[in-house]
């Protein structure tokens, strides 16, 4: 089965520009204290890096919410799969069957749903006493270990449907949650802290920028890669 070549590149551009919109609130916070004089008062700095922020989340969530429009309306046909490998597919479409019917994944989505936010408080109220007996740092514990144990079902799934070459499917697992959390919740979580009045801004630390602008630009250089490589062997086959 084919990659598609047009949702790949969408998705990887919304996650490029939640990137960039991440990365000015930490460059103005550095190019600030580096130009600043004693005189000048920091807090001015720190609105302005609010500020900032909550306008780069506006503009992320437009163009999340275009990312939407474009996916399920205007260009929905982009992300249909393709015909010859529908054809290529019936025999195995015909030996899979729902497991449960529709009801039923809207009342097992919303109970799991229900769980994991219950589980999600009593993490969050233990995430710091765990760093501190386990000895490892927080920071570490929060950007590799918490995502690779709280993603463990999407990675098996991405992995399940990539051994039943159903390519489309595993990337729109792998790539659909990294830019719904990077283009939808963190921005959208700026927000809501506005409105309740709570000043909470995009100004991650060095470690976290770093590690979200190299995840996004490996995983961009790989799809164009396995892309150019999927077209070489289309042509050649």
């Amino acid at each position: 089965m084919l990659l598609n070549q047009k949702q790949s590149d969408v998705n990887i551009s919304l996650l490029l520009l939640a990137l960039l919109c991440n990365t000015m609130p930490l460059l103005y916070k550095h190019a600030a204290a580096y130009d600043q004089n004693p005189a000048a008062d920091v807090s001015n700095t720190a609105k302005a890096t609010l500020y900032l922020s909550r306008a780069c989340s506006i503009v992320i969530l437009l163009a999340y919410f275009t990312y939407l429009a474009f996916q399920l309306w205007t260009h929905n046909d982009i992300f249909e799969a393709q015909e010859e490998e529908v054809e290529d597919n019936l025999d195995t479409s015909k030996d899979e069957s729902p497991v449960i019917g529709l009801w039923g994944g809207i009342i097992w989505l919303t109970g799991m749903t229900a769980v994991i936010a219950l589980l999600s408080e009593y993490l969050v109220d233990t995430i710091e006493a765990a760093s501190t007996s386990w000895g490892m740092p927080l920071s570490f514990i929060s950007i590799i270990l918490l995502p690779i144990v709280g993603n463990a079902s999407e990675h098996a799934g991405a992995i399940i449907f990539a051994f039943k070459n159903k390519l489309d499917i595993t990337l729109g697992v792998a790539l659909g949650s990294a830019t719904q959390i990077a283009a939808f919740v963190v921005p959208l979580s700026v927000i809501f802290a506005w409105i309740i009045n709570i000043d909470m801004d995009l100004d991650f630390s060095l470690l976290e920028t770093g590690s979200l602008s190299l995840g996004i630009l490996v995983t961009a250089f790989t799809l164009r890669v396995i892309l150019s490589l999927n077209i070489v062997f289309r042509y050649t086959a």
